[in-house]
């Protein structure tokens, strides 16, 4: 089964962003974003555009405006593959977890909530 990435935008000390990649079957636990990166906020799509140059619902997970923490949650490697925007609300493509890692430069990590 193939399931889409989603990045979740927060500002980290309000001038950058950090961004988590996870399942969007899956809630982002903004406290377990937070233990790791510190104080963390939800931003708005302005912020999203000036920090990523891309709009939300297209924001992919390289090539940003200004480079943000990058934070892939283990749970996305239950999946052979997995799909991420492409710059464009309308544009995805098809990667590994693991080229995800490689691509960003991203730890894996524990961001999503319980289920």
């Amino acid at each position: 089964m193939r399931w889409a990435c989603r990045w979740v935008r927060s500002p980290r000390a309000w001038s950058s962003t950090t961004s988590t990649a996870t399942p969007s079957d899956r809630r982002v636990d903004e406290a377990k974003v937070a233990g790791q990166v510190g104080p963390v906020g939800r931003a708005d799509a302005a912020f999203v555009k000036q920090q990523t140059g891309f709009s939300i619902g297209g924001v992919s997970p390289v090539a940003h405006a200004e480079p943000p923490v990058v934070l892939v949650d283990r749970d996305l490697f239950r999946f052979a593959e997995v799909w991420a925007a492409a710059g464009h609300p309308n544009g995805v493509f098809r990667l590994r977890p693991d080229d995800l890692l490689r691509l960003t430069g991203a730890p894996a990590a524990d961001v999503v909530e319980t289920a």
